[in-house]
């Protein structure tokens, strides 16, 4: 009996443990998080060379209220050799959403994939366009030709619920068209 309580423990600790450690998602791409304000972004960028934040230039203000974007670019000066355009969109003075287009000649699409899958398991949701992991809290996507998106999940939802735009004709004659399947 003993043995086997032993062996529950080892397996758990060594097998299930890390698994479920393991497909946590990130909530950012490397200092860059989910959740920041506009000042913590600014400096999180100022501090890493590899975006190629070149200050208040790369900053501009969405329409909309409090929605604000930074736009970096990789290619122009000293980034990295992996990463080329990036943007940050802000509401409210919190960052939710990152994207991050990968260098194509430097990264392939299906490198990222796998190393993405062996972190995080298998997508949610996959198509010819994309691949989709989620969780509560963050939706991380891998958008062909080489884009990765990390989404606030609660902000983007609220924002979404909030929008003035009313479905159009078609989508609501689609809609009902797909009510009756």
């Amino acid at each position: 009996m003993k043995n086997s309580k032993s062996f529950l423990l080892i397996f758990s600790v060594f097998f299930i443990f890390p698994l479920v450690a393991e497909n946590s998602l990130p909530r950012g791409f490397k200092d860059i998080q989910l959740g920041m304000n506009v000042d913590e972004a600014k400096e999180a960028l100022k501090k890493d060379t590899d975006f190629g934040y070149h200050g208040e230039r790369d900053v501009s203000l969405l329409p909309g209220e409090n929605r604000v974007l930074i736009e970096t670019d990789s290619e122009r000066g000293l980034g990295s050799n992996f990463l080329t355009r990036c943007w940050f969109q802000f509401s409210n003075d919190s960052l939710y959403i990152i994207t991050i287009n990968l260098n194509r000649s430097r990264v392939d699409y299906y490198s990222v994939f796998t190393t993405l899958k062996e972190k995080y398991g298998e997508p949610e949701n996959i198509t010819p366009q994309m691949a989709t992991w989620k969780n509560d809290a963050v939706t991380m996507t891998l958008e062909k030709p080489l884009t990765l998106k990390y989404i606030d999940n609660e902000v983007f939802k609220s924002l979404q619920n909030s929008s003035n735009i009313a479905p159009s004709g078609r989508e609501i004659t689609q809609q009902m068209f797909l009510d009756k399947l």
